[in-house]
């Protein structure tokens, strides 16, 4: 890892946009408040918030939501942050949004009372390119153009688009390293000042930061050695390797990435079926 210097120097430059930088702003309720509050233009009361909150879905796969607000009115807001445009955002926030339904309405619950959830999704990019900070997806009944509500709202901010709203000034605190407004935003500029000014507030960041990279450090290991593995079966199989011996010698892989590899290198249409006796 860099040296405390190098570390500092990155710390110095992060954003709220960061993962890094937003998951301990996001520890603090007041912080919540006062963006969720700005983007729904009335001010929302958070009485708990869950940064980094792991759930799980019916199959076990589990998602790591940004920041789970729940309101004194018993709404749950999910707030999330993304600077890459590398996947299918709408269906990451349909499905995120879906996992906080299922985890926190309990069993027996009649659907009239399943609580409302509100997925805020902030992007460093304009995810729809027609020039607004904030987009609200309505559920519109087509016939008739009528909106009618079903407890799942899902607003878009985005860090690109400056439209001179109040949204658009927080979201230049968000992605500019020494954007502050202590009037409009003192929660927000007040707590982001800590971390990124504060002598303990740079060395919390800098734990961060370098458990973060080893973290990182860690995933490309696996993934490396994923990747060589695939590489090897793939030549296994070119070289005329049987599927059970390549399965056999080859554990890291499941059954449906080994049979795409097989299809690949022997043109079949059907995979084999693995032979167990």
């Amino acid at each position: 890892m860099k040296d405390r210097e190098e570390v500092l120097t990155i710390v110095r430059q992060l954003n709220i946009i960061d993962d890094t930088l937003f998951q301990k702003m996001a520890e603090d309720i007041d912080f919540c408040e006062e963006v969720i509050s700005t983007i729904m233009e009335q001010k929302i009361k958070v009485k708990k918030v869950v940064p980094q909150n792991s759930i799980k879905n019916l199959q076990g796969r589990s998602v790591v939501l940004d920041a789970l607000c729940e309101t004194e009115d018993g709404k749950e807001f999910n707030v999330e942050v993304q600077k890459a445009d590398d996947d299918d955002h709408q269906k990451r926030v349909r499905y995120n949004t879906s996992c906080v339904t299922a985890n926190i309405t309990e069993p027996g619950t009649k659907f009239e009372n399943v609580p409302d959830v509100i997925g805020i999704y902030i992007s460093k990019f304009d995810m729809f390119k027609s020039g607004k900070t904030v987009y609200h997806i309505d559920r519109v009944i087509r016939e008739t153009g009528e909106v009618e509500e079903n407890g799942l709202q899902e607003i878009y901010v985005n860090a690109k688009i400056d439209d001179g709203s109040d949204v658009a000034e927080l979201m230049r605190i968000f992605k500019e390293p020494d954007a502050y407004d202590f009037k409009k935003f003192p929660k927000v500029s007040g707590r982001k000042k800590q971390f990124k000014e504060s002598e303990g507030g740079d060395e919390t960041m800098c734990d961060l930061v370098e458990n973060y990279a080893k973290k990182k450090a860690a995933e490309a290991a696996v993934e490396a050695a994923i990747a060589k593995e695939k590489d090897n079966a793939l030549r296994f199989f070119q070289n005329g390797a049987s599927y059970e011996l390549v399965r056999a010698s080859i554990t890291s892989l499941s059954d449906e990435e080994l049979q795409a590899i097989y299809q690949e290198a022997t043109k079949d249409e059907v995979a084999p079926e693995l032979i167990t006796i």
